[in-house]
């Protein structure tokens, strides 16, 4: 009983594999043709990659915009807390964002 579970689950993994890998193949069939249509079209090929390029601009307008407002609820965060807590809490958060800020210009 327990070699025929084993079975099946086995087939099913490898039934599993094969739809993914017709998948794959629709896709890369898909893509092809997309690829083919664009070299067709200059102009739309180009209007696609300026929208592209505004999609990534509009995310990173998006990721500051995060930032700032993280950096605007800790400086309020600061505001309602003691001087004493509030002199050290800067500190640690200056010493935490130099931190970041180095290792992500160390991945750039």
């Amino acid at each position: 009983m327990e070699s025929a579970i084993k079975g099946q689950l086995g087939f099913m993994h490898f039934e599993d594999i094969v739809i993914e890998a017709v998948r794959d193949m629709v896709k890369d069939e898909i893509k092809k043709r997309i690829r083919q249509k664009l070299d067709e079209n200059p102009a739309l090929k180009n209007e696609i990659r300026e929208a592209i390029g505004e999609i990534v601009t509009a995310k990173i307008n998006e990721a500051y915009a995060l930032v700032k407002l993280t950096k605007c609820g800790a400086e309020l965060g600061l505001t309602i807390v003691p001087k004493e807590v509030r002199e050290r809490l800067e500190k640690d958060i200056a010493s935490l964002l130099e931190r970041e800020v180095s290792q992500v210009i160390e991945r750039i």
